[in-house]
């Protein structure tokens, strides 16, 4: 399978093989259940004049991971995403979904494009200016004229002034939910006790037992669906009410594996406002208390957006932490631009490896090289090996040869609800 040599992304063929075969599994149905949106980085070409080409690659893998995490968190079907050469990338996707969800998620995907990206080369940020086109291809309308269509759509949307979503038919994205909206929506949410946490099994390489779950919420929005972790956040930080999703969160994960036994462990998701509080530890461990949970079986997983803002004062919060028996890894690892110096300063124990880290190791020689020498390197710094995205007994066995201590993914299960998880301990 050929994949872009920059961002790992599949490449153009791949896109069109994929949405020829979806397309006709649904012929003789009208519309069939294919979405796709094309999303362009304006100008991109003045980040290559003004920070160097160096730094607009680091900007280009940033975005595809950016892209590909939340198209993970959010799409429950089949779906594809492509670099489709230069700052545009194509995601299409292949289940039920409602013009507003999927206008939503565009809107999602340009809003965490648009957030700051570090130039790893100096430290100073940038900022890109995506623009996105949607569409939902009719019955007979191949590949090739999807991409043309959206590729005319995005060209002209230079004409559309302030337009930063537009559907292929030609009409601005103006029926969503506003933000303001969906700030009230989650705010309600937070009062009726309706976000949700699901449970995704971790387990052993070795001998596939259970030993654990991460923590994952879910908001099932009454208009637009499922909503995840991610766009979540988003949503309670133009609220300034992350701190409340984030303790709502622990307070519900934790309240749901009390009757655990005790030696499964509980992973859970630190945002960068969490750790950026100055009495962040302090009140997290008084909801561990509270909860009456042992700290030594949880583990706290951050991910490099998290340190961003202040490494050294995320560290010495960590630091605090991990002397009550907390364990901490360092999640989405792959996902990027990987910053070295982040595996030397934290008080780290685990390296979690992204999906995309494991997508081509089966017939790929260079995926699998650099799988085999971040492995090597965890191990020489101490540090336990996760794996996510296992899909298939070969990619299982593989990490598995290659030092992976733990994974998760489909393989064994998807992410369940408490109720489902006690019934899998058994």
């Amino acid at each position: 399978m050929p994949r872009d040599a920059l961002t790992g992304l599949v490449g153009g063929e791949t896109v069109r093989a994929r949405l020829s075969q979806w397309q006709a599994g649904q012929r003789g149905s009208g519309v069939a259940p294919v979405h796709a949106m094309l999303v362009g980085l304006g100008r991109f070409d003045t980040v290559n004049l003004a920070y160097g080409e160096a730094a607009g690659d680091n900007a280009l893998v940033e975005v595809a991971a950016r892209l590909h995490r939340l198209a993970s968190e959010e799409l429950q079907g089949e779906w594809v995403l492509s670099r489709i050469g230069g700052g545009s990338f194509l995601l299409a996707a292949n289940e039920g979904c409602s013009r507003e969800r999927w206008q939503w998620l565009a809107e999602t995907l340009a809003d965490t494009i648009a957030k700051p990206i570090t130039n790893l080369l100096d430290e100073n940020k940038l900022r890109l200016w995506p623009r996105v086109a949607l569409m939902r291809p009719l019955e007979g309308e191949g590949p090739q004229a999807i991409l043309d269509r959206l590729a005319e759509t995005l060209g002209g949307m230079s004409r559309e002034r302030g337009a930063r979503v537009l559907w292929a038919d030609g009409e601005l994205a103006m029926g969503g939910r506003s933000a303001a909206q969906l700030e009230a929506d989650l705010l309600g949410a937070l009062d009726r006790d309706e976000i949700e946490i699901f449970y995704q099994p971790q387990f052993s390489t070795a001998d596939d037992r259970l030993i654990g779950a991460e923590a994952l919420a879910r908001w099932e929005h009454p208009t637009l669906g499922r909503i995840g972790a991610g766009a979540l956040f988003a949503i309670a930080e133009r609220a300034d009410h992350t701190s409340q999703l984030s303790r709502h969160i622990a307070v519900r994960a934790l309240s749901g594996v009390t009757d655990w036994p005790k030696h499964l462990r509980l992973s859970l998701n630190v945002t960068p406002s969490d750790l950026s509080a100055t009495n962040f530890a302090k009140e997290f461990l008084a909801i561990l208390e509270e909860a009456h949970f042992d700290p030594t079986c949880l583990t706290l997983e951050i991910t490099e957006q998290s340190l961003l803002s202040d490494v050294e004062g995320t560290t010495r919060a960590l630091e605090g932490l991990c002397r009550t028996g907390i364990r901490v890894a360092l999640d989405d690892f792959g996902a990027g631009f990987c910053n070295f110096r982040y595996l030397k300063l934290l008080p780290l124990d685990y390296l979690k490896l992204d999906k995309a880290m494991v997508d081509g190791i089966l017939d790929d020689e260079r995926d699998l090289a650099v799988f085999r020498a971040i492995a090597a390197m965890a191990h020489a710094l101490d540090l336990k090996v996760v794996a996510e995205g296992i899909e298939t007994i070969e990619q299982r066995d593989l990490v598995a040869r290659e030092g992976a201590e733990t994974y998760q993914g489909f393989l064994k299960a998807a992410p369940m609800d408490a109720a489902a998880f006690r019934n899998l301990v058994g």
